[in-house]
């Protein structure tokens, strides 16, 4: 009786903000204890939450000795949690914001540390993702998560390692085929299926072989569902990813990793772009991966080539008696890099990144453009405590004048604490969205207007920061750090009299322009817990959780759409834990943000929301097979991250899963 009490309070929009803080600090309070208590009992162990990572600075380091603040997911736990896509999973780790249009995949807003959807990019296996259509596309990862190894994200401007859009930080995710450092013999199979309320049926199959020669993965994800009712429509999703990577090792010196891998999303999009009353949208995506690595590695020099060519279909269709928008880009990058290890205290990276970019498109037009970018990066140790990492990128964007972005990192570690400061330029260049939206149509009436005269968004960011790893189970994270954008690109509300074309718009029509706005300046203090404990081959838990403050503040007096968007207060944790054949997950997130109303289509921003999804996991025949309950959303919280896409209820299914 009491929880439901609680769960009535929660949901009464009288008092919504103080029972969820309530709550949420008892939560908090308990889960500290719980952890205090496990500390006094823990010994020593080896655990992820130092491992070797290479997202910082392209050379493989402890995270301990990156003097950067990087969250580390394994890709085994990624089973185990009430999630059902790579970007749905990146809702609930610490540091980002994950603003979801429609469940399931249908389509994620990216956000780290307070940047737009915009400003991080997405690598996978060492080459970026990014459509260069629009940064909507971001969340479209073409990975099933059986395949994947590890998912690590750096917080932070890392623009002179990664060029444009690794603003607000990177996420990359390395598979098991492409990752060489693997030991001994493996063999996984694993296989998941479900069925829920709303027509849903979901199911998820992988597989990994490993021996001396070769590595090979593949891995298959569909969610589907009839979804709930909209305005004058259902909110459906029918998204498949399938992908495959090989990894052939040649000799101790030479090998050569392969992928391929295949997206396709077809979803309701009511109201995801635009707040009409007259939107009842559906919109198809389908896209192709496919990238090449062959690498040499002898003593201390590593030189690798790395080529990726991604094609993506885009097909937006407003209302039944509309135009569909009909947009085709591809994306082709090579990669040459040197690696050199001239003692313990000193390393190296260098390379060169070479991207084309097209679209065809009867919205936007056809356009292309060249991107070229040298860089170095260079790892130097002083003694056995202090660090410096200083990276320089030259970026040059088709026509434009060369950008040069340094970044200087610096770190002091001794015995489990380690100090970390940062800072650097940071870039981003426009898509072809921003500069050509709604350009080649004959008559627009109303919506966004791209503007081919952008520049590039500039910044300068700084941080610092502190880690405490202790005893290897326990890792405690906080830090602060500042950005100050200029000319950064968003959508403006602009009357028809000050557009700076006219051709094919419509006296007093309504439009938005996308603009370089003149500064924006974004503070935040950020503080990330994680926690695994493992007593013996039946019993373990693992906790990552943390919280984020931001404030951004704007010299446009007439408010952008996407640049204060991102949350005020952002609290997310996963939890799992194992007890014999009984195993756990919950996610949760809790956020405060600038509320918003649109009564035309009676749709609401709330000042805030606590979320959270469960699953119950009971295993037999010797750990192989399960069956499980998952509820996404167990409160109903009635909530949006974007205004007007309105996200489900709650949502119960059930499954069987396999492994071996």
């Amino acid at each position: 009786m009491k929880f439901e009490k609680m769960t009535k309070d929660m949901q009464d929009p009288k008092r919504p903000a103080a029972a969820i803080r309530g709550y949420v600090l008892f939560l908090t309070a308990g889960i500290t204890l719980m952890l205090l208590t496990l500390v006094k009992t823990a010994g020593a162990q080896d655990t992820l939450l130092d491992p070797v990572t290479v997202t910082s600075s392209i050379i493989e380091k402890r995270s301990s000795e990156t003097g950067r603040n990087i969250t580390i997911i394994n890709g085994a736990a990624i089973a185990r949690l009430p999630v059902h896509s790579v970007d749905e999973l990146l809702k609930y780790i610490p540091g980002v914001e994950a603003q979801m249009r429609g469940p399931q995949g249908a389509q994620t807003d990216i956000s780290v540390r307070g940047g737009t959807f915009q400003q991080v990019l997405v690598i996978l296996d060492g080459l970026r993702l990014n459509d260069p259509n629009t940064g909507h596309f971001t969340g479209y990862i073409p990975i099933s998560p059986a395949e994947i190894d590890r998912i690590e994200v750096l917080k932070g401007a890392s623009s002179a390692v990664y060029g444009s859009d690794a603003v607000g930080g990177v996420i990359n995710i390395i598979t098991k085929a492409f990752n060489k450092n693997l030991q001994a013999r493996q063999k996984q199979a694993a296989a998941m299926i479900s069925a829920g309320e709303y027509g849903l049926l979901n199911a998820n199959a992988g597989g990994f072989y490993q021996n001396e020669k070769i590595n090979v993965g593949a891995g298959f994800l569909t969610n589907n569902a009839s979804g709930v009712q909209q305005r004058g429509i259902r909110g459906y999703f029918h998204n498949t990813a399938a992908s495959a990577g090989l990894m052939v090792k040649f000799n101790p010196y030479w090998n050569l990793a392969l992928r391929t891998a295949y997206d396709n999303r077809d979803f309701a999009a009511q109201n995801f772009y635009t707040t009409y009353a007259s939107d009842t949208a559906s919109e198809k995506i389908s896209s192709w991966w496919n990238q090449a690595r062959l690498q040499y590695q002898k003593g201390s020099t590593q030189v690798s080539v790395d080529a990726g060519y991604k094609t993506m279909e885009d097909q937006y269709l407003f209302s039944p008696s509309s135009v569909a928008n009909n947009n085709r880009s591809h994306l082709l990058q090579t990669q040459l890099m040197l690696q050199q290890r001239f003692s313990e205290q000193t390393h190296l990276a260098a390379g060169f990144n070479f991207q084309n970019r097209d679209i065809r498109s009867n919205d936007r037009g056809d356009h292309h453009l060249n991107t070229a970018a040298p860089f170095v990066s260079v790892i130097q140790k002083f003694g056995t405590h202090f660090m410096i990492n200083p990276s320089l990128r030259m970026e040059i964007y088709g026509s434009l004048p060369a950008e040069w972005v340094p970044q200087l990192t610096a770190s002091y570690k001794t015995g489990s604490i380690q100090l970390r400061a940062s800072g650097g330029k940071t870039i981003r260049n426009a898509d072809f969205t921003e500069l050509y939206n709604n350009y080649n149509k004959a008559s627009v009436k109303r919506g966004s207007v791209g503007n081919p005269n952008l520049v590039a968004e500039r910044s300068w960011t700084y941080e610092a920061g502190v880690d405490w790893f202790c005893r290897s189970n326990l890792k405690l994270s906080t830090g602060f750090f500042q950005r100050f954008h200029s000319q950064l690109i968003d959508w403006v509300n602009t009357p028809y009299a000050d557009m700076p074309r006219k051709d094919n718009l419509v006296p007093g029509g309504n439009y938005a322009l996308a603009k370089n706005v003149a500064e924006v300046t974004t503070t935040g203090w950020e503080t990330d817990a994680a926690y695994a404990q493992h007593w013996n081959d039946r019993q373990s838990v693992m906790v990552n959780g943390g919280f984020i403050w931001l404030y951004s503040q704007s010299s446009e007096a007439n408010p952008s759409f996407y640049i204060l968007s991102h949350a005020r207060f952002l609290a997310n944790a996963t939890v799992t834990y194992r007890q014999g054949p009984v195993s756990i997950g919950l996610t949760g997130i809790y956020k405060t943000r600038n509320p918003q109303t649109e009564p035309g289509i009676n749709a609401a921003i709330t000042k805030d929301y606590f979320l959270m999804n469960g699953k119950l996991t009971y295993a037999f025949l010797k750990n192989r097979l399960g069956v499980f309950v998952q509820v996404d959303n167990i409160l109903n919280r009635k909530y949006s991250d974007l205004l007007g896409a309105l996200m489900p209820g709650r949502w119960t299914q059930g499954g069987l899963s396999f492994s071996l």
